[in-house]
């Protein structure tokens, strides 16, 4: 037996509700790409999310109203929008107009018949610089390289290490006060899947645990601080972060991944 809990797949409905809010969460990040133009507000792409999500998708979006308590609103939009140094949980806003340059992550979350899908990816508005190039080419790289580390009997630590070690191999740095989560029915559950660590540590992966790779590597230090919103959190440098993110199941020879989109299938 498992001493820690995990969000896990046990049976045939679990594994096709999974399917299902995996591929509708990729489709939101497809449909959403011609929208992201400058001039564009990160509003107006919640806004475009949010329809499609509820009236294209017949699914809930899990981020709108999420969390609160402690003194903290719940997060008052459908989507988060993260722009240059914003590292995760930026929220949309009127005023935030996109620029030639900008580059953003857009993080989706839906609710699928009680399942959920999370998965994000970084756009560029216009065209980006060569820094801002690299890094979320990089960044992608380590959740692919976390996600390769997943098969049963590998640890958390083996993820962990997989990424952080290919990061600051290419001189940037890995944000370690979020991380990736077990996620099945709940959003965010057990196990906490941590971007750093070493080979041989960590909770052991088991066939059929379902959770989140989603690494956020920053072009400066790693140091980050929450604005006064409470979710918005940004790089202390105010130098460029990045973020990927794919919800995916351990299989009996390595990993499945639910919110693969059509560019990424080989």
């Amino acid at each position: 037996m498992s001493l820690i809990m995990a969000a896990r797949i046990e049976n045939e409905t679990d594994l096709a509700g999974m399917r299902s809010a995996g591929k509708k969460a990729a489709t939101v990040l497809e449909m959403i790409e011609p929208h992201v133009q400058p001039g564009v507000t990160t509003d107006d792409l919640d806004r475009i999310c949010h329809d499609y999500i509820v009236n294209e998708l017949q699914c809930i979006p899990a981020p709108l109203n999420y969390g609160g308590g402690g003194g903290q609103d719940p997060f008052p939009k459908s989507i988060c929008t993260s722009v240059n140094h914003v590292v995760c949980h930026g929220i949309p806003t009127p005023s935030k107009k996109l620029k030639n340059g900008d580059v953003l992550n857009i993080d989706i979350t839906v609710i699928d018949n009680g399942y959920h899908g999370d998965t994000s990816k970084m756009f560029f508005v216009g065209e980006p610089s060569v820094l801002a190039k690299r890094l979320s080419k990089v960044t992608q790289e380590c959740m692919y390289r976390g996600i390769e580390a997943v098969r049963p009997g590998a640890r958390l630590g083996d993820i962990g290490h997989a990424i952080q070690s290919h990061a600051e191999a290419q001189r940037f740095s890995v944000v370690r006060e979020f991380c990736g989560h077990g996620i099945a029915k709940v959003f965010h559950d057990d196990p906490q899947i941590l971007h750093y660590g070493r080979p041989g540590t960590g909770q052991v992966l088991e066939e059929g645990m379902c959770f989140t790779i989603e690494p956020m590597i920053n072009a400066g230090k790693r140091n980050i601080k929450i604005l006064p919103d409470q979710w918005t959190a940004v790089t202390k440098d105010h130098k460029l972060s990045a973020q990927w993110e794919h919800t995916l199941m351990v299989t009996a020879d390595g990993s499945e991944i639910f919110t693969l989109r059509e560019e990424e299938q080989l």
